[in-house]
């Protein structure tokens, strides 16, 4: 499935989160791409649909949740290199530079990826969200230094406006022993939620 509008919304309680959730399918015609418990305790909802589904699907999940969703997240066009990061460990040709970017939540990843994409020709070769790692999200972007570059900056100043950044940074030529710990060779048990 080509997905290029989606929505996120992260709930602090898991039975709001499953409330919220029944409010978003029942609200528009949306497919729900995942529903995961994440660290610590939290719900994530990842769907999509066309944009008018997605947008009335966010405000019935946004009623349902309430004061329990705490991060929130609408892409109309989201970049196509985005989805097959999330699925799974992507393979990449350039080794030039590595750009991390970390985000405090599962929409600030996507969100950071999307505008990281849009803003040069970089490879996404993956995006952890959450699982193990109290709530956060990691992208990691690979490509030439100038262009990896230019992706961090336009994906960090996209999450550090809404204060969802805990760090980004850039490694020129990273070195090739460390690559097997960076990029596993095949996606993990649980994929991009471990």
């Amino acid at each position: 499935m080509s997905v290029d509008v989606i929505g996120v919304q992260e709930y602090s309680s898991i039975a709001a989160g499953v409330l919220a959730l029944d409010a978003v399918v029942k609200a528009a015609p949306v497919a729900v791409l995942a529903a995961r418990v994440v660290t610590p305790g939290k719900l994530v909802l990842l769907f999509t649909g066309d944009v008018a589904s997605v947008a009335a699907s966010l405000a019935a999940g946004r009623e349902a949740g309430a004061e329990t969703l705490l991060d929130e997240l609408f892409i109309p066009n989201l970049h196509p290199r985005v989805i097959p990061a999330i699925r799974a460990v992507v393979a990449v040709r350039e080794w030039d530079a590595l750009g991390i970017i970390e985000g405090l939540s599962v929409a600030a990843g996507i969100e950071a990826a999307d505008a990281a994409a849009k803003e040069a020709e970089v490879e996404i070769p993956e995006i952890r969200l959450s699982g193990g790692m109290g709530g956060k999200s990691t992208v990691k972007l690979m490509g030439p230094l100038r262009d990896v570059q230019a992706a961090v900056r336009a994906g960090t100043a996209r999450v550090q406006a809404g204060g969802r950044l805990c760090r980004q940074v850039v490694i020129p030529r990273p070195h090739p022993d460390i690559r097997s710990f960076v990029l596993p060779a095949a996606p993990e048990e649980d994929g991009p939620w471990s």
